[in-house]
C-alpha cells in the first residue's frame, strides 16, 4: 500500500471513531431513583427502553425510598423517582419536585413473613415469632424504609409489636432484609412478596399478611421537575405503564392497580 493509500486509510479510521464517540457522546442518559424492591423488573424495563429507543442509556440509583427522596430533595440531579410508598412522592410532590401530571401507581405489593430455607424452627405466622426460640427478626427501618412501616403496621395488627422490640433487626432497605434471612444470620424477616421471588432456593414465605393489616402498598412513578430529559423520561414512564412494562411487573409478582 502507498504511504498515500495509508495515510487516507488513517484518515477514514479516525473519523470513522471520532464519528462513534461523538455517537456515544449524544446519548440520552435517563438517571432513575427507585425502591430497590423493583430493582429486577426496573432493570428488565431499563433494557428494553434502551432496545426500543437506540440513543438513550437508563441508570438506576436503588435504595430505600426515604433515602432517595431526600437525595431529590437535596438536588440530585434525578430524572425519574420511583417510590415502594405514596407517603414519600406525596411529600416530594408538596415541595413542588415532581411533575404532577406525570404521576402515577403502577403496581401493588403484598408484605410476606420468611424464614431461611433451612430453618429448623416452627414459625407459621406473625403470632409465632413471638417463641421463645426465634431471637431474631430482620425489617426496614421504619423511619426511611417503606417495607419496615408495613412490616410494623402488620405487627401491630397482631398485636406483637411491643413483646418483640428487642428481637429487631433493622435493615436499611428491604433487600438487606432478604439478605439477612437468606444468609441465616436472622431467625425470621419481613419483606415483600416479589423480593421473596427473587430467592427462592434461600427463603421460604411461611405466611402473607392480609390486606387488613397494612396500608395498600402502592408503588408510584413520576418525573422530576426541571429535569433536562423531560422528554425521555416520560418515555419511560409511559413504557412503565404499557402493556410490555405491566408484563415484565406481573413476571416478577408486582400486582395491578385497580382501575389502571
Amino acid at each position: 500500500m502507498s504511504s498515500r493509500g495509508f495515510s487516507g486509510l488513517v484518515t477514514l479510521v479516525l473519523l470513522l471513531a471520532s464519528f462513534g464517540i461523538a455517537q456515544a457522546q449524544s446519548k440520552t442518559e435517563i438517571l432513575v431513583s427507585a425502591a430497590i424492591s423493583t430493582k429486577n423488573a426496573f432493570e428488565d424495563i431499563g433494557r428494553l427502553y434502551e432496545t426500543t429507543n437506540r440513543n438513550a442509556k437508563v441508570s438506576f440509583n436503588f435504595g430505600a425510598s426515604g433515602d432517595l427522596a431526600r437525595q431529590i430533595e437535596g438536588g440530585a440531579p434525578v430524572d425519574v423517582f420511583v417510590s415502594a410508598s405514596v407517603t414519600e412522592m406525596d411529600d416530594l410532590d408538596s415541595k413542588g419536585l415532581v411533575l404532577r401530571e406525570t404521576r402515577v401507581n403502577f403496581a401493588r405489593n403484598r408484605p410476606v413473613l420468611v424464614v431461611p430455607a433451612q430453618s429448623v424452627l416452627r414459625i407459621a405466622s406473625f403470632v409465632d415469632l413471638q417463641k421463645p426460640e426465634v431471637k431474631k427478626i430482620a425489617m426496614g427501618n421504619p423511619k426511611t424504609v417503606p417495607a419496615g412501616r408495613y412490616a410494623e403496621e402488620v405487627l401491630r395488627h397482631y398485636g406483637v409489636m411491643d413483646s418483640l422490640r428487642e428481637r429487631l433487626v433493622f435493615a436499611e432497605n428491604v433487600r438487606q432484609v432478604l439478605d439477612y434471612v437468606a444468609r441465616g444470620e436472622v431467625d425470621a424477616g419481613v419483606v415483600y412478596v416479589t423480593d421473596a421471588m427473587t430467592r427462592p432456593k434461600e427463603v421460604n414465605v411461611v405466611a402473607m399478611a392480609p390486606e387488613g393489616s397494612h396500608k395498600p402498598i402502592l408503588y408510584p412513578i413520576a418525573v422530576i421537575k426541571g429535569t433536562k430529559q423531560e422528554s425521555a423520561a416520560r418515555g419511560l414512564v409511559s413504557l412503565v405503564m404499557s402493556q410490555e412494562g405491566r408484563k415484565i411487573l406481573e413476571h416478577y409478582g408486582f400486582e395491578p392497580v385497580q382501575g389502571k
